[in-house]
């Protein structure tokens, strides 16, 4: 007979010393976590978690899906990022995205940061329910707690303050942004990828959001 299975929960957490000095680091901490898992038993995870999310706030930040819309008959774009990433060593390509500052909402922090990054502004649009925020999502919860909400925001090419966008990057940061039609969003990450870019899971995912749309739109 099986073991009878119980709600885990987690027991403490302690930071490790590790090859970064966790006194002192600014973006990270590597911690082991102790809880008891389905079996009432003891055990340890090992795990990163950011440092930045304000006090009182349940999440670390936001993506942003900017569809981008000129004319009618002009098909709907997507604005995706190519950005260096050292711990993958290569360019990869994301879509708009930030941390959340301390009094801020998600809707603000998207709006903020697709304007520093990409020079747009942009406008919140609500979900169908009515929601102007995804679900609560977790990064790569079996190694970090970091978590975001999408927001979907509209880009009005035919607004003045869009002609000519100028993103206000900091000094480290080097962000070149480009568009593709959603409607190609899968092949384009594909070829992309053979280019030799990473592809971020949240620029993947929605990609192939498209396509599964695509081929079960039959059953839909």
């Amino acid at each position: 007979m099986p073991e009878e299975t119980r709600t885990p929960k987690v027991l403490s957490k302690d930071i490790f010393q590790s090859t970064i000095d966790c006194e002192k680091s600014k973006w990270v901490n590597v911690v082991k976590i102790t809880y008891k898992n389905q079996l009432g038993k003891d055990a340890t995870w090992e795990s990163a978690e950011r440092t930045t999310r304000p006090p009182g706030v349940e999440i670390d930040g936001v993506g942003i899906i900017a569809v981008l819309e000129g004319e009618k008959d002009e098909p709907a774009r997507i604005l995706l990022q190519k950005q260096f990433r050292p711990p993958v060593g290569r360019m990869c390509i994301e879509v708009p995205a930030g941390l959340i500052d301390a009094g801020e909402t998600p809707e603000e922090c998207a709006l903020r940061e697709l304007q520093e990054e990409t020079g747009y502004y942009g406008q919140i649009v609500k979900t169908e329910d009515g929601m102007e925020r995804s679900c609560m999502m977790y990064n790569d919860p079996g190694f970090c707690n970091t978590n975001l909400h999408f927001i979907h925001v509209k880009v009005d090419l035919m607004d003045p303050r869009n002609k000519k966008p100028e993103p206000k990057l900091e000094e480290n940061e080097f962000i070149e942004c480009f568009t593709v039609p959603l409607r190609d969003m899968w092949q384009i990450c594909r070829d992309l990828e053979k280019e030799g870019y990473a592809i971020d899971a949240r620029v993947g995912t929605l990609a192939e959001g498209f396509e599964i749309m695509k081929k079960w739109s039959h059953i839909w």
